[in-house]
């Protein structure tokens, strides 16, 4: 079953790779979408794909990469829409 997650993360999660993690993770997951750094110091992913493969997203999320300290994760399930190519980095 397809579907889309929109999360944010917070905590020590800027300046420590953690938008290259998520791009690393989500494509070895088959998961399309983007993430980017956020002004107020969260990282913000919308990403689509099959349910079990962003259950897997959010838990490696919840991880973060060495050097990172994930505090929260804010998560927000929505309805697939099929309209994200690959997976890549943003800017606001």
């Amino acid at each position: 079953m397809k579907s889309r997650v929109h999360a944010f993360v917070s905590g020590r999660v800027q300046g420590v790779f953690f938008r290259s993690f998520t791009r690393s993770e989500a494509t070895s997951l088959g998961i399309h979408g983007w993430v980017r750094n956020l002004r107020d110091g969260r990282v913000e992913v919308l990403a689509e794909g099959e349910k079990s493969a962003l259950d897997e997203l959010l838990g490696r999320l919840r991880e973060g990469p060495p050097g990172a300290r994930v505090e929260k994760v804010d998560v927000m399930w929505e309805e697939y829409e099929g309209n994200l190519n690959g997976f890549r980095i943003v800017w606001l």
